[in-house]
């Protein structure tokens, strides 16, 4: 089965339980025909999620359920899905059910088109109309631009949670908490090519946001600086032959 995959879907949820049901549905839907599996990793949720997760798995045979013992973050959560991954593609989706599954096929048709770039690593999705507060729209806008400025990634959209990247790739990507958000900048000074297409986005299902704006911008000055230095300490051999 692992050879046969096409595509691994990963998401991380922390009490999404209202959410989970649907999303999963959602997902075998918009993959229906293919072979794929849904990977959904519960970050230690204080409710419900995981119990909802495995209830589920009876009725979705392409679900499995990856469950922290402690809480441990999205990006760790990502990784630990995609360390089980048995696709050679991977695909994102943020838990709370604002990102369309209906676009993952796109995402995906896009990097693995006959024509894309050699080097093409990852397709990111970009929020054209994002249904989020007005505060919350400027605290993501006002921190991409300085983002943006410093490391130079051509992202104008960070925090969009579905994105399509090859595993192997990523898997070579240095990890540290906060990495999803940064991980354009960590593809290219690694020598890939990163593209992004516009993607449907929607209100929230049920819950409440995990980050404010004042705690995202914190986090993301320390980041910055951290994320700078790995890219100017990173040397690139541009691949390597055997002889």
């Amino acid at each position: 089965m692992a050879e046969s995959l096409e595509f691994s879907v990963v998401v991380p949820m922390h009490n999404e339980s209202g959410n989970a049901g649907a999303l999963i549905r959602e997902i075998a839907t918009a993959l229906d025909g293919r072979s794929y599996e849904m990977i959904m990793v519960d970050d230690a949720s204080t409710d419900d999620t995981r119990a909802v997760l495995a209830a589920l798995k009876a009725e979705f045979p392409a679900l499995r359920v990856l469950s922290h013992r402690k809480n441990a973050g999205q990006s760790r959560a990502i990784r630990t899905g995609a360390r089980a991954a048995r696709g050679r593609i991977i695909g994102t989706l943020d838990g709370d059910g604002q990102n369309d599954p209906a676009d993952l096929p796109d995402l995906y048709r896009a990097l693995t088109r006959t024509d894309a770039p050699e080097k093409l690593a990852m397709v990111m999705g970009r929020r054209g109309s994002r249904k989020d507060t007005a505060w919350k729209r400027f605290g993501s806008k006002f921190a991409n631009a300085i983002r943006r400025r410093m490391l130079r990634d051509d992202c104008d959209d960070s925090g969009c949670g579905i994105k399509v990247i090859k595993r192997d790739v990523y898997m070579a990507l240095p990890y540290f908490d906060h990495m999803h958000r940064y991980m354009p900048a960590l593809i290219k000074a690694d020598g890939h090519d990163v593209e992004f297409m516009d993607v449907n986005h929607r209100e929230r299902g049920t819950g409440q946001s995990k980050y404010t704006n004042f705690g995202r911008l914190w986090a993301a000055l320390s980041d910055l600086r951290g994320v700078t230095w790995l890219i100017r300490r990173r040397r690139n051999p541009d691949g390597a032959d055997e002889i």
